[in-house]
């Protein structure tokens, strides 16, 4: 069976094709039959890209205005006679789509039903940014493919075995109760995909399954599992928590916020998108929020790139220590 996976955001749509061959699948083969992307929705020269193994690239511009128009898109490219991987969209077997926040709500993924989606939509407040355009994705999937299951797959749902102790914050219980206001934690199917892989490349049984995770990207995390359980993870109630990252802060002291709201005039939105969009290893370096490019700054000798890469590869020792 062909699986559609979509990461719907509110400027494009990532898309990627598997094929769910069980011999494949146990001789840990890669299935990925096609990648690829639709960004720049919205605007008038919207861009799609389609990656197939062993064949070039292939992109296409036009204007896309909203995703339901990207996502038919995609499927008319995918089924092209002379680009595409599919014979028809009916090959598409099921869809499977990444849905930031599921709250306390989801702790697996769910074949998404009315109920779902609504209760999806409940979750927005806790992830007003990501939830609304995940959904967006998925209504127009739906429009497409009405006549194969949705699955929605949530990057909160593996971190819902984490204890009290360890997801609840210091502030008055009340918060917790009224607001559902804890640690949530992201990067939920990296994490258990690099568990299970990591215990099957080791050998391991699944009641051995007792590992720390590390998620590198522009964003980062970790996670320490125990048995094949999250029990704990360095984002918190938003990815802004934690290690280092490419433009947000990490771990910082509270009280910054308002010291610096007094001292520098900045509004609660402007300090808000500084430490989530002109922080981490951008804001240390004033170089970049790619590694790869502090890598090469520091190898010329520029401080402040050699500071955010040792801030960076400190925090993360830190936390695989703690």
């Amino acid at each position: 069976m062909k699986i559609l996976v979509l990461n719907s955001g509110s400027s494009s749509v990532k898309f990627q094709v598997i094929e769910t061959d069980l011999e494949r699948m146990n001789a840990h083969e890669d299935q990925t039959l096609a990648t690829g992307l639709v960004e720049k929705i919205g605007l008038a020269d919207s861009r799609l890209v389609l990656k197939v193994p062993d064949r070039k690239s292939y992109s296409d511009y036009r204007e896309i205005l909203e995703h339901r128009a990207a996502i038919e898109w995609v499927l008319r490219i995918l089924t092209d006679p002379e680009v595409g991987i599919l014979g028809d969209v009916t090959d598409v077997g099921a869809v499977g789509h990444r849905v930031v926040h599921g709250g306390e709500t989801f702790a697996s993924s769910v074949l998404i039903t009315p109920d779902v989606v609504q209760q999806i939509e409940e979750c927005s407040v806790l992830a007003p940014l990501h939830n609304p355009p995940n959904l967006r994705g998925y209504y127009a999937a739906h429009a497409a493919l009405p006549g194969v299951p949705h699955i929605a797959v949530f990057d909160t749902a593996f971190h819902q075995t984490m204890p009290p102790h360890a997801f609840l914050y210091g502030i008055p219980f009340q918060l917790y109760t009224k607001h559902a206001l804890r640690r949530y934690g992201f990067h939920g199917t990296s994490h258990r995909y690099v568990a299970f892989r990591g215990s099957q490349i080791l050998g391991w049984e699944k009641e051995e399954h007792n590992l720390i995770t590390v998620h590198l990207g522009n964003g980062c995390s970790l996670a320490a599992i125990d048995h094949g359980k999250s029990i704990d993870t360095s984002m918190g109630f938003t990815p802004l928590e934690g290690l280092l990252m490419g433009t947000r802060t990490g771990d910082m002291d509270p009280a910054i916020v308002p010291w610096l709201m007094a001292m520098e005039e900045m509004t609660l939105h402007q300090v808000n998108t500084m430490m989530n969009k002109h922080s981490g290893l951008y804001g240390v370096s004033g170089v970049s929020s790619d590694m790869r490019e502090l890598v090469e700054a520091r190898a010329a000798g520029h401080q402040r790139a050699d500071v955010a890469f040792r801030m960076f590869c400190y925090r993360v020792k830190k936390y695989i220590g703690a």
